[in-house]
């Protein structure tokens, strides 16, 4: 039975401790692709996807599990496409940090739509249209029960949003990255050219350097090894695995240490 001063506290904030308690996970940090929010589109945004992936985000933040989002700009634009059109690596990273924010305003907006507070933090500075990332202030709103969604990947070029992930996960001390896939785990191979390929249930980082698995960029991993964020790859397809995972089911594939 809760005290008097934890019953204050509970009806005091918007964080749930009997939801909190029936989870594994209390604050975590979902690693989109650009790409899936143009749906079944090539490219743009898909206002069925975001009215998707913010019911995935609301049923995870309901249960006050602080939620923190990076979400990559593929649907809009890549710098390494860039370099095929005449543009330098460098201003092409730029272009695609523009996209991701896009997104983030985006993704942003439908989960307000929907009753979640959420705020948007960019590693540029970009005045009226979003805050800068300042990592007190990020802690300050995932305690408060609002969803922080990371724009513009580390503010630099020539790293991937998959990095800056990491970063921002290790920087606001997340329990676990989720990485969002279109298949449900990590394979031996891809599981769609080759049917003979074995999913693993976990997996070592240092397996996936050694194998060169496509999981995330050897950046993203090494920097998870060095600090011992674990990842945990899932089909994000699967309506109500985001919650199934913070609730403890074994879904996807585990990265984590040896041992």
């Amino acid at each position: 039975m809760l005290t008097q001063v934890e019953a204050e506290n509970a009806c005091a904030s918007p964080i749930s401790v009997y939801a909190v308690s029936s989870t594994v996970y209390t604050r975590i940090l979902l690693k989109l692709s650009g790409e899936v929010l143009a749906g079944e589109h090539n490219t743009g945004l898909d206002g069925r996807m975001l009215e998707y992936l913010a019911r995935e985000v609301k049923s995870v933040s309901e249960l006050g599990v602080q939620v923190a989002i990076v979400i990559g700009g593929g649907n809009f634009f890549r710098g390494v496409q860039g370099e095929h059109r005449g543009i330098p690596r460098a201003s092409g990273d730029l272009i695609g940090m523009l996209a991701t924010v896009m997104n983030s305003i985006a993704l942003q907006e439908t989960l307000e739509s929907m009753g979640v507070s959420a705020r948007v933090q960019t590693a540029i500075d970009m005045g009226p249209i979003a805050e800068p990332f300042v990592r007190k202030k990020a802690l300050m709103y995932l305690h408060d029960g609002e969803v922080v969604i990371f724009g513009a990947g580390t503010g630099h070029p020539f790293f991937t949003t998959d990095t800056a992930a990491s970063l921002r996960a290790i920087e606001i001390d997340a329990d676990v990255i989720l990485k969002a896939t279109k298949v449900d785990g990590i394979y031996s191979d891809d599981p769609i050219r080759n049917p003979a390929a074995t999913r693993f249930e976990e997996i070592s980082y240092f397996e996936v350097l050694q194998r060169q698995l496509q999981v995330m960029d050897l950046t993203a991993i090494s920097l998870c090894m060095e600090h011992n964020m674990p990842i945990i790859v899932f089909n994000l397809k699967q309506s109500g695995n985001v919650k199934r995972i913070v609730a403890g089911e074994a879904i996807g594939t585990k990265v984590k240490g040896q041992g």
